[in-house]
Parts: structure tokens; C-alpha cells; sequence
């Protein structure tokens, strides 16, 4: 990771600042159950910089993984051979997930709604689809059983819609979406999200534009760190 002392710390992109505050996100000591592609890239960064006692927990039945780079899969061969133990996929979801033993689990979308709400599974009508996507995998359980989701998606007003074209996931607990414009919290009486914080160098207006709905976005909004 580049030092600040040396580079400015302008010189990074919207994608790595939402996989900083992505990473930032995990608690040390926490389980965390994580998916692949943006939530491996920031487990990997969040080990090595912000939580380096965090056990991560693979759908594949790698327990205590340690990868040094972002999985291709679920099946990479590096998840296995850096876990601390192995388990059966059985039993990654009865005894880990619905056993209450995650603490926090990290997904990826291509849609998400005013709700949290997660579409992995089509762009456009289910039986006509534009784009047919992989599918929720084990999402929906995660989302249900972890104690806490972040969901890491890039926003656009393609991603961000007011009702989702498929209800793939739908967290259950305390939900936080992390972008490459700030993060949002889901509200505990409207249920919907709400931005409590900015990367640097982004402005309402973004906001506004990159999401398909009137977002909420909470008077005393905070300030990513670079």
C-alpha cells in the first residue's frame, strides 16, 4: 500500500477508496462470511492493514482463510490451502451460518434497492432478461443468519434502483452498503438507506444523480478518510 508520506493522497480511484472503506468496515476478532470479488478484495486489505485477526469464513468450507490476493473463486485453490481447517459445505451453513457463529458477512450486487434489498440473478424480466446473472449462491442465507451485511457494489443509477428487477438476498439484520461515492446505513424506522458518510471529493449532487431513487442523506454526514 502506498504511504502517504510519500504520494499524495489524491492519487487513488474511486474503486480503491470504496475497497478502503470497505475493508475498514471489519471488525478485528469478527467471523465474517465473504463472497467473492469486491468483499474478497477488501478482506484481503482489511487482514493485512485494519483487522489482522478476522476469521474468514468461505461458502467453499474454508474456515480461517488467508489469502494474500482476491480468490477467483470460491473454489481457489489458496483458500484451502491457507485455511486454518476445512469443513463440509453442509456444514459452513448449519453449523457456522444458521449456528449464529458469523458475525458478519460481505457481499457483492448488481442491483441493490431503497431497501437494501440485493439482485444477483437478472437485469429485466426474469423469463426475458437483458442480462442473466450467476444468481445468489449463498447470499440469501448469509443475509439472513450474519449479524451484520456490507454489501460493496459500485453506484450508478443502474445499480442503485428504487425496486430491484429480481429479489435475489434480503438482509435481515443491521445493513451497510459501501460505494465508490460513501456509505449508506439502512434506518431503523423506515427501513430504507440512508448516506450518514462521503468519499472525499464527492458531492451530494453525485449522490443524487447515481441513485434511482430520492436518497435520504443525513444532515451531519461525516467524511470518509482518505
Amino acid at each position: 500500500m502506498r504511504d502517504c508520506m510519500q504520494v499524495n493522497c489524491s492519487e487513488y480511484t474511486s474503486e480503491e477508496m470504496m475497497t478502503i472503506a470497505a475493508a475498514r468496515t471489519f471488525r478485528d476478532g469478527a467471523t465474517c462470511f465473504v463472497g467473492v470479488g469486491l468483499p474478497s478484495v477488501a478482506a484481503c486489505l482489511a487482514r493485512e492493514l485494519y483487522a489482522p485477526n478476522i476469521t474468514l469464513v468461505y461458502e467453499s468450507g474454508a474456515i480461517g482463510a488467508k489469502p494474500t490476493a482476491a480468490p477467483l473463486s470460491i473454489a481457489d485453490p489458496e483458500l484451502a490451502e491457507t485455511a486454518d481447517f476445512l469443513v463440509s459445505v453442509p456444514e459452513v451453513f448449519s453449523y457456522w451460518l444458521q449456528g449464529g457463529r458469523i458475525e458478519m458477512g460481505f457481499l457483492g450486487a448488481a442491483q441493490v434497492d431503497r431497501y437494501g434489498n440485493i439482485n444477483s440473478t437478472v437485469i429485466g424480466d426474469y423469463k426475458t432478461p437483458k442480462v442473466r446473472l450467476p444468481g445468489a449462491g449463498g447470499a440469501p442465507l448469509i443475509a439472513m443468519h450474519a449479524r451484520e451485511v456490507v454489501v460493496i457494489v459500485r453506484q450508478t443509477a443502474k445499480s442503485f434502483v428504487s425496486n430491484v428487477d429480481f429479489l435475489s438476498t434480503a438482509p435481515a439484520g443491521r445493513t451497510r452498503v459501501v460505494t465508490d461515492l460513501g456509505i449508506m446505513e439502512r434506518d431503523s424506522t423506515t427501513r430504507e438507506l440512508i448516506f450518514t458518510a462521503i468519499h472525499p471529493g464527492v458531492d451530494a449532487d453525485q449522490i443524487r444523480l447515481a441513485t434511482g431513487w430520492p436518497i435520504a442523506i443525513k444532515s451531519d454526514l461525516r467524511e470518509s478518510l482518505p
